[in-house]
């Protein structure tokens, strides 16, 4: 049996969808809205993915297994639905919405 799929965005490529696994992706949109603060200065991305293995299950992420590219893939899809903030910063941070 196949893993259920997903359509989500990337905001560097509007109007484009891509389908990735569903059960992966909300564990990392759950972790990673935990994780991102509400308000400025957020966090970089280097922050991100330091942080993220620890809020994901380590039966989808074992080890933390490709936690930074579902980080990445998950939070450019969230920008694209304009529930986080990039931040014009340098490095660049994001917040939750």
């Amino acid at each position: 049996m196949s893993a259920q799929k997903i359509d989500i965005e990337n905001v560097n490529v509007p109007g484009r969808t891509y389908r990735v696994n569903a059960e992966k992706y909300q564990a990392t949109r759950k972790a990673l809205l935990t994780l991102l603060p509400e308000n400025p200065p957020g966090l970089t991305q280097k922050e991100i993915q330091q942080q993220i293995p620890e809020h994901l299950p380590d039966d989808l992420f074992p080890g933390g297994q490709k936690s930074s590219w579902w980080a990445k893939t998950v939070q450019l899809d969230l920008e694209a639905k304009q529930l986080l903030v990039r931040e014009a910063t340098k490095p660049l941070r994001w917040h939750r919405q």
